[in-house]
């Protein structure tokens, strides 16, 4: 009997099911954030025009994750995936964090990779950050990142790593290994130099030192600088020539790039003896930002809203998850789940006590996602924004908006759907799945386990047999069948009339106008949000109304400071520094340049006409910002375009009205 028990344990070993917490057998976990990536920009969800073929294979194999809620914006995202609570708690709620501004995640907070660093893990970021670097003490070595290599702020240019202020003409260099300026970067591609970096973490990782965190947050496909936004390599770009829209061919371009260092990551794990102890996650820190400010041309069809809205299309976002030591994959998830519940969701899964995480909004999810049980979480907080004067909620079924953001101009149906003029979708290529890097990966892994599963099960005779049924059984690999299943239950299907047209919106009985009143839609049944119930079921209104009040009695004041105008990287060498340290002390590849001091009588016409310019600009940008008298913010409503200006298909225009 001894002897049978060591086989059960040496199999549960290999495959990686053991709940022991000692520190060699922790699940290395790696978390991949695309920025700005669409619904409909994953060709697991149905569009078939941008091919993910590696992505795709790791949600196949895996979970994929359609009821996976985050923050509409980039900053607000990042902190509740670190603190675990929602931005209302922490004072991120409002907008993001621009480049001047002297703010960021509160110090007092503690992040992910603090926690996991404290319980053995190595922990490596690379790529964005966006949390905050007026002062180093903010930055991600300082905050529980054993390394980290990437840039600041929240975009840059992906060739020559700029970076240009939204609101102000600063520009200046953003990429840094560690605290250092990392000026042989330049010239590369973000993507590929974020790929590269993470593959050699993990091929010199030690894991009998102690598991691997992680954080890869991606540039792609977010835009660059404003005067070239759209970047990607050439041999890229003619991979969608069939793609008329230029700018739309470039964004595939970026995805696609994105697509193959998700294989690259993969590949790596497997290389170095890791995949089977490893947590994978892929996921989009908001939804895509169809026109306006830094557009991308991404598409969340079609789901209602994009990027800033509290619409679906702005926090329902693209989300998979993948590791052998799921009891269940290979299915569509719609358990409902926040970015804020991955914190307490990897802590369990590494065996750790997640009270040690005290009062936060996240909830564990790894027994619910593992097993395919019902999902603790009931409600999700959207938001609730004092300073745009919004808030949404969902609890079960129901979703409650009121208020909206800029000015209603987000509040329609964009992006492409993934169908030509003739409604003929690009062809859905399942071998390009199975045999993409991710699908040819998982299929040697899984291989080999089933090797060591029948030769297990050979030296245990028929008493264990039986017991090593389930083990055998989910490790099946990945058929076209499966895919074609998988894919079917990913794709959002919304409420018809006839035809390929939406439900009509515009009667007075469903119109939603949330300016003016209070919406209500059960987005199970309209995902789409197509149809106002908030006069068919006001009980439901008040119970989710009810709800708010509570949050907001637990609700921080928005921490939001106008920019400084000291950060501009012309006094730092042209670089973004950590402009706020007390004792700021240029390194080798920094050079600090004086302030202006002279009056301004002994200046030229021309310097005196420019200062004048630049103060205007800083005065503007300052009203915009937080008082201590809340006021609407209109960051992006200067630069957004009409939503009818939009290019879209007649189909689309029809299916739209």
């Amino acid at each position: 009997m001894a002897i049978c028990q060591l086989i059960i344990t040496s199999f549960a070993l290999f495959v990686g099911v053991t709940e022991s917490s000692h520190p060699s057998e922790k699940p290395n976990i790696i978390i991949i954030l695309a920025d700005d990536l669409g619904w409909n920009d994953v060709s697991f969800h149905g569009s078939s025009q941008i091919p993910t073929p590696n992505i795709d294979a790791l949600a196949y194999n895996g979970i994929i994750l359609n009821s996976h809620y985050v923050p509409a914006l980039c900053t607000p995202s990042r902190s509740a995936l670190m603190t675990g609570k929602y931005p209302t708690h922490t004072g991120m709620q409002h907008l993001v964090i621009l480049a001047p501004e002297p703010w960021g995640l509160p110090l007092s907070e503690t992040l992910m990779p603090q926690y996991l660093k404290a319980a053995g893990y190595a922990t490596h970021a690379v790529g964005k950050w966006h949390l905050g670097f007026h002062r180093r003490e903010y930055t991600p070595t300082y905050r529980g990142f054993d390394s980290h290599y990437g840039y600041w702020n929240g975009y840059h240019d992906y060739y020559d790593h700029t970076m240009r202020a939204t609101l102000v003409p600063y520009k200046g260099y953003d990429m840094r290994r560690n605290m250092t300026v990392d000026w042989l970067s330049r010239g590369q591609y973000s993507t590929d130099l974020f790929t590269n970096e993470a593959v050699h973490i993990i091929e010199t990782h030690d894991s009998q030192k102690g598991p691997l965190f992680l954080y890869l947050s991606h540039l792609a496909p977010h835009t660059g600088n404003p005067e070239d936004p759209f970047q990607a390599p050439d041999e890229e770009v003619a991979k969608f020539a069939y793609i008329e829209d230029p700018e739309r061919r470039m964004y595939a371009a970026m995805v696609s790039k994105l697509d193959q260092s998700v294989g690259e990551v993969m590949s790596a794990l497997r290389t170095n003896g890791m995949l089977h102890n490893s947590i994978v996650l892929f996921m989009s820190d908001n939804g895509a930002p169809t026109f306006g400010v830094h557009s991308n041309r991404g598409s969340n069809f079609p789901l209602r809203g994009m990027k800033e809205s509290p619409w679906e299309g702005g926090v329902r976002g693209v989300a998979a998850l993948w590791s052998p030591l799921l009891q269940s994959t290979q299915r569509v998830s719609n358990q409902m789940m926040h970015i804020a519940d991955w914190l307490p969701t990897f802590y369990s899964a590494a065996g750790l006590d997640v009270h040690e995480l005290g009062d936060i909004d996240g909830i564990d999810m790894w027994k619910a996602l593992s097993e395919d049980l019902p999902s603790p979480r009931i409600e999700v907080l959207h938001n609730i924004d004092p300073i745009e004067d919004y808030a949404s909620l969902r609890r079960g079924d129901w979703k409650y908006i009121a208020g909206t953001t800029q000015e209603g101009k987000t509040d329609e149906w964009y992006g492409e759907s993934g169908q030509d003029s003739e409604g003929k979708s690009h062809r859905y290529d399942m071998e390009a799945v199975l045999n993409s890097k991710v699908g040819v990966t998982i299929t040697g892994f899984l291989t080999k386990l089933q090797l060591q599963a029948k030769k297990l099960e050979r030296m245990s005779e028929n008493e264990i047999s039986k017991k090593g049924e389930g083990s055998i059984k989910r490790l099946k690999l990945l058929s076209e069948t499966a895919v074609a299943s998988l894919r079917h239950q990913a794709e959002v299907h919304c409420i018809q009339k006839s035809g390929h047209t939406f439900l009509n919106n515009s009667s007075s009985e469903i119109a939603c106008r949330p300016r003016e009143a209070p919406c209500l839609f059960n987005v199970r049944d309209d995902p789409c949000e197509t149809k106002n119930l908030a006069h068919a079921r006001p009980l439901i209104l008040h119970s989710l109304e009810e709800s708010l009040e509570r949050f907001k009695e637990t609700m921080v004041k928005p921490l939001n400071i106008p920019g400084d105008p000291v950060s501009n990287p012309i006094y730092w060498n042209n670089t973004w520094v950590n402009w706020k340290d007390d004792n700021v002390t240029p390194d080798d590849s920094i050079t600090v340049l004086p302030l202006p001091t002279s009056p301004v009588t002994t200046l030229s016409f021309t310097t005196v006409l420019s200062l004048v310019i630049m103060l205007s600009i800083i005065a503007a940008a300052v009203k915009l910002s937080v008082s201590d008298t809340p006021q609407k913010s209109y960051f992006s409503s200067a630069f957004l375009i009409k939503a009818k200006d939009v290019d879209i298909s007649s189909d689309q225009k029809e299916a739209l009205q």
